[in-house]
């Protein structure tokens, strides 16, 4: 049993990257190709229609590259089209809501859960229904933050201005008296530290990264499809444009030097769905 074929992850931008960052935590012998649809980020302002294509056209993308598993490492995606494109494929493909909602759910004592993301995400109410769907009598109170994703991609983490804006968008949610607070973007994980000392060390961070990872692990587990080859992982980065910084900040959101990375042309790569094993 083992599957030696790389996991591929997408997202819109390099947001996605922190979850890679937990896979390698989590499972170092795995290989990973990453896209990052850079050319048309953000998804969280497009329509439904749109988003679903933008998807489709990453996960065909990474099915070229012989991929096992697809990762939508993106809210945006798993918020509005997850389920259609669960149902479009014969290999898994998973999101990034789930796992945090699991995960919010077994760590919350008093029922009252909060969630940040960008707007898209928050508007979807994509959390709110899976947490209503799991326990009818659970609060929810969300709050988009749209100012964090460019404060994380600046590096801006620790600067005062960073905790102004975090104690706007938080105090809300402090006065709701929330005791779990999810984290609804791929990007907020950076801003970990701060968002831990304005909401308050007594409310539980479910960082969707993380929870993400470890459904990776449990998946590869219960189908046997765990990298068994002693070969060292050539992880490959592709994105559909390389934006000023894209390698400063790619390495910021992974933890380590970002190498290898390709421009793709994302639409006119000529992958068709009978090609990549699209139902």
């Amino acid at each position: 049993m083992g599957d030696n074929r790389p996991i591929g992850i997408f997202d819109s931008g390099v947001g996605g990257l922190t979850v890679v960052r937990e896979v390698f935590k989590l499972m170092p012998e795995e290989q990973i190709i990453y896209f990052g649809d850079t050319a048309r980020v953000p998804y969280g302002t497009k329509s439904e229609r749109v988003v679903e294509k933008f998807a489709l056209q990453d996960i065909l993308f990474l099915l070229s590259k012989n991929v096992k598993m697809v990762v939508a490492a993106c809210h945006t995606v798993s918020s509005m089209v997850l389920d259609r494109l669960i149902q479009g494929f014969h290999l898994p493909v998973l999101g990034v809501v789930e796992p945090g909602v699991k995960s919010a759910l077994e760590r919350s004592k008093n029922k009252r859960i909060g969630i940040i993301g960008t707007k898209g995400t928050i508007e979807s109410k994509a959390y709110e229904r899976k947490l209503k769907d799991k326990d009818r009598d659970v609060y929810v109170v969300s709050c988009p933050c749209p100012l964090f994703v460019p404060l994380a991609e600046e590096g801006w983490l620790e600067q005062s201005v960073t905790y102004q804006i975090a104690e706007i968008y938080l105090s809300p949610l402090r006065e709701e008296k929330i005791d779990t607070l999810i984290l609804g973007c791929t990007h907020y994980p950076l801003l970990k530290g701060v968002i831990k000392k304005v909401i308050g060390y007594d409310v539980s961070i479910i960082d969707s990264a993380e929870e993400t990872a470890k459904i990776i692990r449990k998946r590869l587990m219960a189908f046997g499809m765990e990298r068994k080859s002693e070969e060292a992982c050539d992880h490959k980065f592709f994105v559909s444009d390389i934006p000023h910084q894209f390698q400063e900040i790619g390495s910021r959101f992974l933890g380590m030097k970002l190498k290898n990375i390709s421009r793709v042309d994302i639409e006119s790569t000529g992958i068709t769905p009978m090609e990549c094993g699209l139902r």
